[in-house]
């Protein structure tokens, strides 16, 4: 249990990784984890979609990069990660939004608790809302009903950010 809080105190959103890809035994159980992720009335709303060519995480990339405002040029919203992880939810489920949310939460622990960095990163939304995103949703043959909930890319970290301070008034009792 110890541990459990430990990674979750621990655990850094990465903006920076090595070029390296994460073994396959990493990326099953980061994603069976997800697949445990509490959900509404545990209907299991979600999908993730799982990207790991180059190519294709550079086109998400710059398409992601498009709803980011006063993005500089070049900038990489993906930051060069060599996993890409899409979580959608079926948006008839009243609970699809903090369904997905879960999984994305689980599944950003879940890499810290072995070794792996991550960063949740929005816009999924958008993306998914758009002709371009329902046009994805019909070649992956997933019902129009499925919204972008938000993305997790994957990788070694090369870097050790610090985790800012604790707000005083985070936490407050009520008698």
């Amino acid at each position: 249990m110890k541990s459990t809080i430990d990674d979750i105190i621990s655990r850094r959103s990465i903006r920076k990784f090595k070029d390296e890809q994460i073994s396959d035994t990493e990326l099953k159980s980061i994603l069976r984890a997800g697949t445990y992720a509490p959900t509404g009335a545990g209907r299991q709303s979600p999908k993730i979609i799982v990207i790991q060519d180059e190519n294709k995480i550079k086109e998400f990339s710059k398409w992601n990069a498009e709803y980011f405002p006063n993005v500089p040029d070049g900038f990489d919203p993906f930051y060069s990660a060599k996993t890409l992880l899409i979580v959608l939810a079926d948006s008839e489920i009243p609970t699809y939004v903090e369904d997905g949310s879960s999984v994305l939460s689980v599944l950003v622990n879940a890499a810290h608790a072995l070794g792996v960095g991550s960063c949740w990163i929005h816009r999924a939304r958008d993306e998914f809302a758009s002709d371009k995103g329902k046009e994805l949703l019909k070649e992956w043959n997933i019902p129009e009903t499925f919204e972008g909930i938000g993305h997790v890319v994957l990788g070694y970290p090369d870097e050790e950010p610090i985790a800012a301070p604790r707000k005083e008034d985070y936490i407050y009792y009520v008698d």
